[in-house]
């Protein structure tokens, strides 16, 4: 049987010549070649070594040209989708503006969370604050701080009605305080954040570290919720920002019933609006912790949520100065000035994200602070004064420059590590 020798389907690549082929190596190494030109290159490279050392070359030259890009999301991209949105279909409700931080925070945690592992949950975290006198520090695992988030978080929750997470305890919890340790009695939910913190530790014993996560997630919801519902009653509205909260730049926008709410946090009492603040802050500052235990990328807040939670702890400096006095950890005023009148102030200044100026009131809480009374001034980088206000940092070994009275200057640095508690 005879016939024509086999030929292959389909059209024939004209054969290009060397120096054509050796001219597009450039282009091949930039994937720039179109189909045919590719298929070309990359057919000649298997019979030349030359070339095929030259591509090598070039491929290598390229990757530096463009280095890989991180895989982690833009932490803004969640604000920024969020308010697209809302711009096109604003919140029937929305989220006031002085629960934002608070939103933001606790949404930022969540996706942390959702990211770890589950051996993850069993990594060592180190908690630290300022007890009044020196620095205090525990070792916990990452459920456990998320535990206590939970529990103090609860204080709020009460106060907007919510189910209190923390059950009275069986027995009574050893508590860590200012002065020392201390013990919560039985049969009563306790009302510091130490030691509602201590009892819901003792509670969850045994359960599945994971579990934290999720009563943390579901109470973090519901507050919102319910701010959210409290604010919209009483008529508080606003721009929508981070997630459709109103945003008026001040407190003026909660009113009744919600600016009369005062959430008892023990020893002191924080208005709702200050207390979602709070716990805006605490949830960032244990994040961080979580985030340094398992080695996750994580970014301050937003600069407007910084600037309200540094004005928060500047408004409660007065207070705790005072409060230092009384337990002998200061020296008395220098002069007693009554409600409302004139009294020495430190000029606080805080730089850099979220920063400010503040006028401290050093002799009475109560007392007017302004420029004329100022006998110290104070300069903090943002970031550095919430490490102290976190009790992160000593407050000798504060970054901060200084000038005028040093009794003033020490008597607001370490009020402000005082800020700090378990």
């Amino acid at each position: 049987m005879t016939g024509h020798p086999l030929r292959p389907s389909g059209p024939s690549r004209p054969t290009r010549p060397h120096p054509a082929l050796t001219s597009l190596l450039g282009a091949w190494a930039l994937a720039a070649c179109s189909p045919d030109e590719t298929a070309a290159v990359e057919e000649h490279l298997t019979d030349c070594a030359s070339c095929a050392e030259e591509a090598v070359r070039l491929r290598d030259a390229v990757a530096l040209l463009h280095p890989e890009d991180s895989l982690d999301l833009d932490p803004s991209l969640r604000s920024r989708v969020l308010a697209h949105c809302l711009g096109r279909r604003p919140a029937r409700i929305p989220v006031p503006g002085w629960a934002a931080p608070y939103e933001a925070e606790t949404a930022r945690l969540d996706a942390l969370l959702r990211d770890i592992g589950e051996q993850d949950w069993r990594a060592p975290v180190r908690l630290a604050w300022f007890d009044g006198r020196r620095s205090a520090e525990r070792e916990v695992s990452v459920a456990a701080v998320i535990s206590h988030l939970t529990a103090v978080d609860g204080l709020v929750a009460g106060s907007l009605g919510l189910p209190d997470p923390v059950p009275a305890p069986a027995a009574a919890v050893a508590v860590l305080s200012g002065g020392g340790a201390a013990e919560a009695p039985a049969g009563r939910v306790p009302v510091t954040p130490d030691g509602r913190t201590e009892a819901l530790w003792t509670a969850e014993e045994g359960r599945p570290s994971g579990s934290a996560h999720a009563a943390w997630r579901d109470q973090s919801r519901a507050l919102i919720r319910s701010a959210s519902f409290a604010a919209g009653s009483s008529g508080s509205g606003g721009n929508a920002e981070n997630g459709g909260s109103a945003e008026s730049g001040g407190n003026a926008e909660v009113t009744a019933p919600t600016a009369a709410t005062s959430v008892e946090y023990g020893p002191f009492s924080l208005p709702l609006r200050d207390a979602f603040l709070d716990r805006a802050f605490e949830c960032w500052v244990h994040a961080e912790d979580v985030a340094d235990a398992v080695a996750y990328p994580y970014e301050p807040p937003a600069p407007s949520h910084l600037h309200r939670m540094i004005d928060l702890a500047a408004r409660m400096l007065p207070g705790a100065i005072a409060g230092r006095r009384r337990a002998g950890l200061a020296p008395p005023p220098h002069v007693l000035a009554s409600a409302g009148a004139p009294g020495r102030a430190l000029h606080l200044e805080v730089e850099g994200s979220g920063g400010g100026h503040w006028y401290i009131a050093l002799d009475s809480p109560t007392a007017h602070a302004s420029p004329r009374t100022e006998v110290a001034h104070v300069v903090l980088e943002g970031l550095e004064f919430c490490r102290l206000a976190a009790g992160r940092i000593e407050p000798r070994e504060a970054a901060a420059g200084q000038d005028g009275d040093p009794e003033a200057i020490r008597d607001v640095l370490f009020a402000t590590a005082s800020l700090s508690r378990l």
